[in-house]
């Protein structure tokens, strides 16, 4: 299993897609939730941390 660190502003790839149809996710908070902005229709939720790590696929880090 690969562990991640996850930061502010980077783009995370997630099992499931949203029903937009993007598995991609732009992380806007840290901490024991997070906050992710679908990168398709811009949609945001929150989330717990325990399901974004066992939900990710890949972790793009911000430019």
């Amino acid at each position: 299993m690969v562990s991640y660190t996850y930061e502010v502003g980077d783009v995370v790839t997630l099992k499931k897609q949203h029903p937009c149809g993007s598995k991609e996710w732009e992380i806007l908070r840290v901490g024991a939730d997070f906050r992710l902005k679908c990168k398709g229709c811009g949609h945001q939720i929150m989330i717990a941390r325990r399901l974004v790590e066992k939900n990710t696929r890949d972790l793009q880090k911000k430019a």
